[in-house]
């Protein structure tokens, strides 16, 4: 038996290797393809005037004032608590949370 006609470990690796470039080769300048642009959004139309006006949004977070204060809706000044998200209000020199009693002095 010839050398060149035995199919041994390292020839069969050499040329699924081979093959394996080949193919990986041929995929690269599919995938190196420049990305397709994509259509912007279109504006949402304005209602007319017999149309209704949909509502606002309740979670929104409508007009902040200037200052980068919060205000309740009873006009009280809040901060978010860090430990739980709610509400924090003054008491004396003390912000204290309402919901888990988180407190610091400001």
């Amino acid at each position: 038996m010839n050398d060149r006609t035995v199919l041994n470990r390292r020839s069969f690796l050499r040329g699924s290797t081979l093959f394996a470039t080949a193919l990986g080769l041929s995929v690269v300048p599919a995938l190196a393809q420049e990305p397709q642009p994509q259509e912007k959004p279109k504006p949402a139309p304005e209602p007319e005037e017999g149309e209704p006006k949909k509502p606002a949004d309740p979670f929104g977070d409508g007009e902040k004032p200037k200052d980068g204060k919060l205000y309740d809706k009873e006009g009280r000044e809040y901060r978010v608590c860090p430990q739980c998200g709610y509400n924090m209000y003054k008491e004396g020199r003390m912000w204290v949370c309402e919901n888990c009693g988180y407190s610091y002095v400001e």
